[in-house]
């Protein structure tokens, strides 16, 4: 007989199903923790995907436009305001600030 065995051979496979089984547990619990912080990471990535594309509407919830969208929606708004800010036509702001102005002056508007 050897050192590493009892002589009893039901103990000596008892312990080697024992030491088996909490090598495979071992494995198992660092198997669960690594894919928990898989599934965290594409669960984010997941997210980050739909806030960048938008989600249709669905019963409860309201949709919402992806960033593409918001940001056309950004320049369309963006482009009337600047319309404003420079002469045209007569009917942006500017010309009428500049209408009030020369009202106040005394001289004629300047021609569009």
């Amino acid at each position: 007989m050897s050192e590493s065995t009892t002589g009893v051979v039901a103990v000596d496979v008892v312990v080697i199903w024992s030491v088996a089984a909490a090598a495979v547990a071992a494995g198992l619990g660092l198997l669960w923790r690594m894919t928990r912080g898989v599934r965290r990471i594409v669960t984010r990535v997941d997210q980050f995907v739909d806030d960048w594309n938008g989600t249709m509407p669905r019963p409860g919830v309201s949709g919402r436009p992806g960033v593409m969208s918001r940001l056309d929606g950004i320049e369309e708004r963006l482009g009337r305001v600047e319309h404003e800010l420079h002469p045209n036509s007569g009917s942006s702001l500017r010309d009428a600030v500049d209408r009030v102005e020369a009202g106040l002056n005394g001289s004629p508007p300047a021609s569009p």
